[in-house]
């Protein structure tokens, strides 16, 4: 029982820990995503696409790389910017730009597990986006690509776009109680994810052995970083299912990322996990709403092939520059977690300017309300999931009672 109580009050501890390494990143990230969906709206980035497919590629992996990074709001802005006109390759370059690009995506990443993570993630967004407009120009699905088409012309679609120049706009209030919206529906979009991800990234560090780890990808651990071939490959065949299993959001996975990289996982597996959030059944089914089953289950094959393949050359072009970080400098526990250091300074900025925000944005100038556009949840899930956050904050409730009260 001692024992139990003993990794409870750790894991909760953990938890909490991890949460507070990353909220000013949080804060930070959603901050800057806030204002440049503001003032560069979905419209205008349609219009700037065209129709070339080169060009569109460019500017759909650029309009990604400064949207959102849920995953649920980038599948809903890609749905949009399809049915608008946009080419089936310049709105998959979108979709993976926005989840896999995105400055707040970056900022957590490089807390948790490096800046080799940080320029292996931004490289291998990148990749997935040249491999996928290459297996598309291989495969040239026109016809599923007309009947998506078709298919989406049946919604409505309400369209009322602000017309002013951005320049305007960043000199009123009333556009910055939009950026304040905006930043609510952020965290009001992740925060079940987040809880969840982190609550069980406190689990796994306090109660699953490294053995589990080492049964699942095989010949991780001990210290080993020489693996051939067939093990990088199933590491980054397992690390999708892994993400399968715990789908938690492209933010809320980083802390477990980092967990499966300090527990021996290789450099390709991590990598291949944190792509993942684009390959999990929730996204299939919402596809399946969008464009049909059978477009759906393309896009997952698409994604997926561009996930290996960018693992791998991530991968092996990383350790033939000696580039491969140390596991062992990817340290999960035995930390000091609350302490007055710059992450102490940066939280407290960042909880009064979002203390203000939210001022702004839900008191003041409630008269402005800016509903943004999301992929269709499933209701039971969203529902399953705010109660399992619910069980999450007795949990870490709990746990710290424990640890520094009873222990």
């Amino acid at each position: 029982m001692n024992d139990f109580l003993s990794k409870w009050g750790e894991a909760a501890n953990t938890s909490l820990g991890f949460f507070w390494m990353a909220l000013w990143a949080f804060a930070l990230g959603y901050v800057i995503s806030s204002c440049i969906q503001v003032f560069v709206t979905e419209k205008r980035m349609q219009k700037t696409m065209g129709e070339n497919e080169s060009k569109g590629v460019l500017l759909g992996t650029f309009f990604g790389f400064i949207s959102s990074s849920c995953s649920f709001a980038a599948l809903a802005s890609t749905k949009s910017l399809f049915k608008k006109g946009a080419s089936f390759v310049s709105s998959i370059a979108f979709l993976l730009a926005s989840t896999n690009l995105v400055i707040e995506l970056g900022i957590i990443i490089s807390i948790f597990l490096g800046w080799q993570f940080v320029v292996g993630e931004y490289l291998g967004g990148v990749l997935l986006i040249l491999i996928s407009w290459l297996l598309i120009r291989l495969f040239h699905p026109k016809a599923l690509i007309k009947n998506a088409r078709e298919r989406l012309q049946t919604d409505e679609d309400d369209d009322n776009d602000d017309q002013k120049s951005w320049k305007k706009r960043i000199k009123t209030e009333k556009s910055w109680a939009k950026v304040s919206q905006q930043y609510g529906m952020e965290w009001k979009m992740v925060w079940k994810d987040v809880t969840l991800g982190f609550t069980i990234a406190g689990i796994v560090a306090a109660f699953i052995p490294d053995s589990f780890f080492q049964t699942l990808f095989i010949n991780s651990g001990q210290g080993n970083t020489n693996f051939s071939f067939l093990t990088i490959l199933e590491h980054i065949i397992v690390g999708p299912v892994v993400a399968f299993i715990t789908f938690i959001g492209s933010m809320g996975n980083i802390p477990l990322a980092a967990l499966l990289f300090g527990k021996g996982v290789s450099f390709a597996g991590v990598i291949a996990f944190i792509f993942s959030d684009l390959v999990v059944f929730p996204v299939l089914r919402i596809n399946a709403k969008y464009y049909g089953w059978k477009m759906s289950f393309f896009i997952l094959m698409l994604l997926f092939i561009s996930l290996v393949g960018a693992s791998l050359l991530l991968h092996y072009g990383f350790l033939s520059f000696d580039l491969i970080p140390d596991p062992s400098s990817v340290q999960v526990q035995d930390q000091t977690f609350f302490k007055i250091d710059y992450t102490f300074f940066l939280n407290i900025a960042f909880l009064l300017i979002s203390g203000y925000l939210i001022y702004l944005g839900f008191f003041k100038r409630t008269d402005v309300m800016q509903m943004k556009e999301m992929a269709p949840k499933s209701k039971l899930m969203e529902k399953s999931l705010k109660y399992i956050a619910f069980v999450c904050y007795a949990w870490l409730a709990g746990g710290m009672i424990v640890k520094y009260f009873i222990q």
